[in-house]
């Protein structure tokens, strides 16, 4: 029976557990590019034991990003930073994975530190501002919510080709930078959720109307991606799988296309939710894990492999899901900002007997050996009977 901290073999990569560490955007990037602040950050969940690490979704073109000061892999001088980041990751023992993207009608927004709208949404930029452009999209509609109300441009038949193109040129550099592990981003309202939804497209063409028309853009960018990826490294999806509205994506919908993609070379699915509206009928956030069951049908109907997000950071939660094989890996994202130790923290909780065996082996030594100056370190803490804890960020 596997439990969080077994050993996980996909494709030609074997990951030294079941914990990965979720795409998550970050707002500290210069012309797209990673650095010092990315090596610092990512580095650190590497050597704290999570066991696939990534970045945050990368734009393949420039008008892909969140933000202006979102990253992305869209030209040859973005490669060395990326390097960088897999150098490192690597050396504290993880896997280095890549998640690409294109935000569709979701770009152009300030980065929310800068200022939300009143009701916290984020703000969403003119195409006149200097940090705005026009955002594109399956159909002319924006998106609606938090603001985003500018008019965007409907995508023609030639540039979403020239789109896939940019997929496989941004995999071609993620695998000459060194990553092992490549996911695309068809999820959370961005350009490949909104082409699977029909909130967000009214084409009449052969991206438009049917759930194969609608998956057809996903199916695309995949065979794209495939022909340039090398087959001993997985090829993964975080998908929007349900819009949790009645006339956006359904289930059932993700199901088929899930199918098709598997056919098509996908080796694993991460499940998340459509986002292609604001107005969700009664949205799940606050309820524990509330992706696995979707994920498990997917694992159990399809036979395919299978992560999943959402609230799992509780420790107990989180073997349970992988013990019972709901699914094959647990993806946390705000859990690893608030503690790059987690993977050792739910060790410790889960009364792992060896919980320093997650990180590399000059550090465990001294962890494992000096257990006696636990006070100089704060671990255990000094006083007895006092239960180790960190709070968890579900």
């Amino acid at each position: 029976m596997p439990d969080l901290f077994s050993p996980y073999t996909l494709k030609g990569v074997t990951l030294r557990n079941r914990i990965v560490m979720s795409p998550m955007t970050m707002y500290n990037s210069v012309d797209g590019k990673l650095d010092d602040y990315h090596v610092s950050y990512l580095g650190a969940r590497a050597a704290g034991g999570f066991a696939l690490v990534f970045g945050e979704q990368m734009a393949i073109t420039p008008d892909g990003r969140t933000t202006t000061s979102c990253a992305g892999i869209w030209s040859d001088e973005q490669v060395e930073g990326h390097a960088r980041v897999v150098a490192i990751i690597r050396r504290m023992g993880a896997v280095a994975a890549i998640q690409l993207g294109h935000t569709g009608r979701k770009g152009s927004e300030l980065p929310p530190h800068r200022g939300v709208n009143a009701d916290r949404t984020k703000k969403q930029l003119p195409p006149d501002h200097p940090d705005g452009w026009t955002c594109v999209a399956p159909s002319a509609i924006p998106y609606g919510g938090g603001g985003h109300t500018y008019p965007v441009h409907a995508l023609t038949v030639d540039e979403i080709r020239a789109l896939h193109r940019s997929y496989a040129d941004a995999a071609v550099r993620a695998r000459d930078a060194g990553y092992q592990w490549l996911e695309l981003h068809f999820a959370h309202g961005y350009l490949g959720a909104s082409f699977f939804s029909p909130l967000a497209n009214q084409r009449t063409d052969q991206y438009g109307g049917s759930v194969v028309n609608r998956a057809r853009f996903l199916l695309e960018a995949l065979d794209a991606v495939r022909a340039v990826w090398p087959e001993r490294y997985p090829l993964t999806m975080r998908l929007g799988c349900d819009d949790l509205h009645p006339q956006g994506t359904q289930f059932e919908d993700s199901l088929l296309a899930i199918r098709m993609m598997k056919e098509h070379g996908l080796d694993l699915a991460d499940l998340s939710l459509g986002f292609n509206t604001d107005q969700m009928v009664n949205p799940p956030m606050n309820q524990p894990g509330f992706m696995v069951e979707r994920a498990h049908r997917v694992r159990r109907e399809l036979g395919i492999a299978v992560a999943a997000s959402w609230n799992l950071g509780v420790p107990r939660e989180a073997d349970r899901v992988i013990r019972e094989e709901l699914i094959d890996l647990v993806m946390l994202g705000r859990p690893a900002l608030a503690n790059p130790h987690w993977p050792i923290w739910a060790a410790r909780e889960l009364h792992h007997p060896s919980p320093f065996s997650l990180v590399q082996e000059d550090w465990r030594w001294w962890l494992e050996n000096f257990r006696g100056h636990a006070p100089s370190i704060g671990w255990p803490p000094a006083a007895p009977g006092v239960a180790v804890t960190t709070p968890a960020v579900s």
